[in-house]
């Protein structure tokens, strides 16, 4: 199953709001012209400019005409923009009692049908995670092929249509997912890595149960951090 390719505007803009999120640019930093910054990125000002717009309607950029772009301060604490994300968030917990559903059941039979070829394809995507950990736009896209190839690995072509069907939303929620993790969590790309690696381990030792259980464990502290963050009990 392939994954799906972030559009230019999309990748630009989710650079730049880690830059905000991390702490890189502060409220009220001047951000380069779109000239400087479509060369820094390699693309065209348009790209540049509709990541910007996008930015800018979540409210964390004010767009001045001719006097440039600069961060936005926040309506309140903490910095993270709380509202964006209780609009978002209903709709990713149901989206997580899914995956929970869907991907506890993929990753025992995953265990249970794996081939040698399967488990290469895994460790491949857990090499290019650790390769790349501070790379959050790869991340993401690696998780979601991640758990692509352990529905994959069931050699069920019925699951495997059903999370080729899944796949533009669990992009969606691993996006929204991962921004709040590594803004809640301190090294949460290692930790992401080595809760995958642990799936994958139960999945080689065809261990169908601990399979199962590692990733409905990994699952719930997704979710976990989405109730914490949001406040939804």
């Amino acid at each position: 199953m392939n994954e799906r390719p972030l559009k230019s505007n999309e990748w630009v803009a989710q650079k730049l709001h880690l830059k905000l999120t991390s702490g890189e640019l502060s409220p009220g930093d001047k951000l380069p012209s779109v000239v400087d910054l479509a060369a820094e990125y390699g693309v065209g000002r348009s790209t540049i400019r509709e990541a910007l717009s996008a930015l800018k309607a979540k409210g964390l950029l004010d767009i001045r005409q001719g006097g440039g772009t600069y961060v936005k301060a926040p309506p309140d604490e903490p910095a993270f923009a709380q509202e964006a994300w209780l609009d978002r968030a209903d709709s990713l917990l149901q989206l997580l009692d899914v995956r929970k559903v869907l991907e506890t059941g993929c990753a025992a039979l995953a265990a249970k049908h794996r081939s040698e070829a399967d488990l290469e394809a895994l460790d491949a995507t857990l090499n290019e995670m650790a390769d790349r950990l501070d790379d959050e736009i790869f991340g993401e896209q690696a998780d979601v092929r991640l758990h692509e190839q352990i529905a994959g690995a069931t050699h069920n072509p019925m699951l495997m249509e059903l999370m080729k069907t899944l796949s533009e939303r669990l992009h969606e929620s691993m996006r929204d997912t991962r921004s709040l993790w590594f803004y809640a969590e301190h090294r949460s790309a290692s930790r992401l890595l080595d809760e995958h690696r642990s799936i994958v381990s139960a999945i080689r030792g065809r261990d169908e149960a601990l399979a199962s259980s590692r990733m409905g464990q990994h699952l719930a502290k997704v979710e976990q951090v989405l109730r914490d963050k949001t406040g939804i009990l």
